[in-house]
Formats: structure tokens, C-alpha cells, sequence
């Protein structure tokens, strides 16, 4: 079964993301466990990891059909300064948010090695700051985000997230998100049916469907292969209805949070209604 939902606001309190994700029709959610733009946000209060888990309750959401963004400041790809430590000493309160509200996940963008290293030695560096968070952490499983590859980003290719992960030594805590808006303007064509089974092939001989933890869907306004990251409403954009089509009857790809992220929140419920309704009986 499919689990769509797409990135609620947690705006006055976490525990109004379950009930934004109710109201658009959602079966999974993502959402931040705090600002994404602040460093440091004060903690939960017993009240708010109360009624998240009572909310998720109630409505129908399962703890695994949820999966928390990391913050966009947060990057593993540099090798010392400041700007690391800050980096990881977030990451690993964000994962300590996650286990207050029995999540199982975090999904975070790999890194960017800003002209400081090559991309190789960003992977290597990646996977070393992931193993020293996982060893000050417990349970929770880091998400890896395929990217556009903009700028510095690296993760844009399926063997950058195998690198990072042959590496990191818990192989139980790391796993994959793949987003289609970041695949298709990397490089990965998934518009025909042909190029769609070509792309996940190689998903599946490089990373593998047991490492896939979950999935950001959004059409792009990008390019194919430009490596730059503009997200579009689905079928709006130049990925186009039919790859959704084919990810909506791909077996592989059941019972994991799969989010919107596209443009528009008003019509949230109208997209998630349109991927259902692909789904071919």
C-alpha cells in the first residue's frame, strides 16, 4: 500500500503536524522537529510530545509513516570548524526530538564539501560524522536525500549514497530517501517507462528497495540533468504525470512515507487525491 502525505507545517506546537497531514487526506507526513533556520530551539514540553503521539494516535498515522526533515543548515560534508560541530551537535538533538516522540527516522542531505575537499573525500568525511553521531545516539535511523547536486552538494549520484554507506559502520541506523524532483535533475530519467525501469535498476544493483526508507514526490520546473533543485506541482512540471504513474504500481515501493514537497500547499489534498488515482486496480 502506498503511504502519501507531503510536508506539514508544525507551526504552534508538533503536535499540530498530524492534524495538518488529516486534513490534506494524508496516510504519512514529513515535518521539521524544530525551526529549520535556528541552530538551537528550546525543547519539547511533556504537553507537546503528549498530543503528537495522542494525535497520531487518534488519527489513524503509524509512528514508521513519518519522516522528520533534518535542518538545511545542518551539513556533514566539511571536515572540522565551527560550522561541523554546530552541525552535529543539531543533528544529534534533532534525533533525540525524534526519539521523545518514538519516531524511527531523520532524514538529512548528505553534505557539501564547498570547495574544501573532492567529492570523494566529502563522502569519506560524511560517513565519519555519521559514525561519531550514531555512536552518541541511539535507535533512530539516518535518511540519506538523493540531491539535484547544486552547488557543492554531493549525493546527487545512487554510488555517492552506496559510498556513504558501505562506510558507516551501524548499517541498521542508515537508509535512503530518494526525491524525484533531485533524481531527475541529476541526471535519472523516469518520464517513459523505459527510462524509469532503467533508473530504479540501477537503485536497486547500487543501493538497493531494502535501503529505501522513504520518498520526497514533486515534479520539477528544473531541467532534465541541469542539477538545479525547482520543485513543481505534480504533472505541472517537466517529469510529467506518467512517472508518478509508474512509482504509484511499483510494488517496491510500498508501506514507506512517501511526501509532497511541491509549490502549492493549497492543493495538497487535490495532489495526493491524483497519485491514488493512478494506482492501477
Amino acid at each position: 500500500m502506498k503511504m502519501l502525505g507531503a510536508h506539514v507545517s508544525i507551526a504552534k506546537g508538533i503536535e499540530n503536524a498530524p492534524i495538518r497531514a488529516n486534513l490534506i487526506g494524508a496516510k504519512a507526513f514529513a515535518m521539521f522537529v524544530k525551526n529549520q533556520r535556528q541552530w538551537s530551539a528550546k525543547p519539547f514540553s511533556e504537553s507537546n510530545i503528549r498530543l503528537f503521539k495522542q494525535n497520531c494516535e487518534s488519527l489513524g498515522f503509524n509512528l514508521k509513516h513519518i519522516l522528520p526533515h533534518a535542518s538545511y543548515l545542518i551539513n556533514l560534508g566539511i571536515k572540522n570548524g565551527e560550522k561541523l560541530e554546530k552541525s552535529k551537535m543539531a543533528l544529534i538533538d534533532e534525533i533525540n526530538r525524534c526519539l521523545q516522540l518514538s519516531l524511527r527516522y531523520i532524514n538529512i542531505h548528505p553534505g557539501a564539501h564547498l570547495n574544501l575537499s573532492s567529492e570523494e573525500e566529502c563522502l569519506d568525511i560524511i560517513a565519519e560524522n555519521i559514525n561519531d553521531i550514531l555512536k552518541k545516539t541511539e535507535k533512530i535511523v539516518i535518511v540519506l536525500e538523493n540531491t539535484a547536486g547544486e552547488g557543492t552538494n554531493v549525493g546527487y549520484k545512487f554510488e555517492h549514497l552506496r559510498r556513504i554507506i558501505d562506510l558507516v559502520d551501524n548499517k541498521k541506523r542508515i537508509g535512503v530517501c530518494i526525491d524525484t524532483c533531485h533524481l531527475f535533475a541529476a541526471g535519472y530519467d523516469i518520464r517513459n517507462e523505459y527510462s524509469y525501469k532503467k533508473t530504479f535498476e540501477q537503485f536497486e544493483r547500487i543501493i538497493g528497495f531494502d535501503k529505501l526508507l522513504g520518498m520526497h514526490l514533486n515534479d520539477a520546473k528544473s531541467e532534465f540533468a541541469s542539477r538545479i533543485d525547482r520543485h513543481h506541482s505534480i504533472g505541472k512540471g517537466d517529469i510529467g504525470l506518467d512517472a508518478f504513474r509508474f512509482i504509484m504500481n511499483d510494488e517496491r515501493i510500498d508501506d514507506i512515507p512517501m511526501a509532497l514537497e511541491t509549490i502549492d500547499s493549497t492543493i495538497w489534498e487535490d495532489e495526493i487525491k491524483l497519485l491514488y488515482s493512478l494506482i492501477e486496480t
